[in-house]
């Protein structure tokens, strides 16, 4: 395998992981609080959806982003008020959030544009388009260097770039800032949080909000970055694939991003050895490579990352003693 390949691969896997490491990263601050959120996958397909509409009628990607993330903060809040205010069973909210999301997107989407549950196709201002950084076109000839920089480092779109930097400023957040350690805080020992005057349910419904811009961002990319619109259930089990990469990060930050790359990287491996011929085996089918990414992600889960301990509070309703 030559130098060309393996950056032709890793780029993929940068391109793959963008929305597991925007979806990772907004379940990092909702259960940092305590609240488990498995409606990720929900508010990404919503995001998608309502980015490429708005995107078409609009032809702004800045207009589809904005009401990408609306339509995700509006499901984030929905979340919030069963889990924080109601005290409900937050698994049972977000699996909710999930199945509305599948169903609303597909029917929308068919009531809206009569392509059966698709969005037209986007083009022009429409779309994120890649971003060439300074020096790539100069350096594009020049052995490894110029390659990696060229192919690997530039060319990508604005939102692979806001992702990737997100994890450091997540970072300093959580562990640096005031706001962070009572975040942390509330995720372990709300009721020590209450007692020095802080707001339980305000503080989480902030890590809520955040939750849903977020995923309203990686679902936005999927359908007007990555791709040139939206398609029924297109976030394809991401959200989920983002649940196990915060298990498997240990709900860090750095470690996250990590799990989204190696992740992706399976994925990009999978799409590069469709068809392809393996000693002894001999062509390896479509499907097998296909599932290939969710059967390691078990596989992963079970075996080497040992005891995972989420936020002691999380799943957990706060009811305040009187």
């Amino acid at each position: 395998m030559d130098l060309t390949t393996i950056v032709l691969i890793l780029d993929s896997s940068v391109r793959l992981a963008t929305p597991l490491l925007l979806a990772c990263l907004a379940g990092l601050y909702s259960e940092r609080s305590g609240i488990f959120d498995i409606g990720l996958e929900g508010k990404m397909l919503a995001g998608a959806f309502f980015a490429a509409a708005a995107a078409y009628w609009t032809g702004s990607a800045w207009l589809g982003l904005l009401a990408a993330i609306a339509a995700s903060i509006v499901l984030a809040l929905v979340h919030g008020f069963a889990s924080i205010t109601q005290r409900g069973n937050q698994i049972v909210s977000g699996v909710a959030i999930n199945f509305l999301a599948a169903g609303m997107t597909a029917l929308l989407g068919q009531a809206w544009f009569s392509q059966g549950g698709r969005t037209p196709q986007l083009g022009g201002d429409a779309r994120f388009g890649a971003i060439t950084l300074p020096g790539a076109e100069a350096l594009r000839d020049v052995p490894v260097v110029g390659e990696i920089y060229y192919e690997l480092i530039s060319g990508h779109n604005l939102i692979v770039y806001v992702a990737f930097l997100m994890v450091p400023l997540t970072w300093w957040v959580l562990f640096r800032t005031r706001f962070g350690l009572r975040l942390r805080a509330v995720g372990q020992n709300p009721a020590a949080v209450d007692t020095a005057g802080v707001s339980v349910p305000f503080l989480r419904y902030r890590a809520v909000i955040i939750c849903g811009v977020l995923t309203g961002v990686a679902g936005a990319y999927l359908a007007i970055a990555q791709s040139a619109g939206f398609i029924v259930n297109m976030s394809a089990g991401k959200g989920y694939i983002a649940l196990a990469a915060l298990i498997f990060a240990k709900w860090r930050p750095w470690p996250a991003m990590g799990a989204c790359f190696l992740f992706g990287f399976l994925d990009a491996v999978s799409i590069r050895l469709q068809g392809a011929n393996v000693p002894v085996i001999g062509e390896v089918p479509v499907q097998f490579m296909q599932a290939l990414p969710y059967i390691l992600t078990v596989i992963l889960l079970a075996g080497f990352i040992g005891r995972a301990v989420p936020p002691k509070a999380g799943g957990i309703p706060y009811v305040k003693e009187r």
